[in-house]
């Protein structure tokens, strides 16, 4: 083989991109934060209630 030819790179395709925070440099593992570029503690927008599941309920009989 000719010795001036590039060795290839292997790169995992499963691996997963490193994503810091914007604000303060820390590593984001959160996929909203990811997403945003932004932790929890530095993004403005409340994240509160996302996954909150309101159901309406009967009363409870004898109260």
């Amino acid at each position: 083989m000719d010795s001036r030819r590039q060795k290839t790179l292997l790169i995992d395709p499963g691996a997963r991109v490193r994503v810091w925070c914007k604000e303060c440099g820390r590593e984001l593992s959160d996929p909203i934060s990811r997403q945003r570029q932004l932790g929890a503690e530095c993004d403005p927008e409340p994240r509160t209630g996302y996954d909150r599941h309101d159901v309406d309920q009967d009363p409870i009989p004898g109260l």
